[in-house]
């Protein structure tokens, strides 16, 4: 998918969580790539809350996929 954009999929309230997703999509064979990601507030790696949340993206042709397959439009941050 040379010419596809990345489009948000979900948004997820810590890295912990939006890792899963993203393992999730790739074993479906969608590629997935992360946005904003920083570090939690309890520290590097996935230790808690990420301010502003993790976005997951996927290229635009999987979208629709990428939803059916975790569940949704979005998660809500912090739930």
């Amino acid at each position: 998918m040379p010419h596809a954009s990345w489009v948000l999929v979900a948004t997820f309230s810590s890295t912990l969580e939006a890792e899963i997703a993203r393992q999730s999509l790739e074993a479906a064979g969608i590629p997935s790539i992360f946005r904003n990601q920083k570090t939690g507030i309890f520290g590097p790696g996935y230790q808690g809350p990420v301010p502003g949340g993790v976005d997951v993206c996927v290229p635009s042709p999987e979208l629709e996929r990428a939803r059916e397959l975790i569940g949704g439009d979005s998660f809500p941050i912090g739930g």
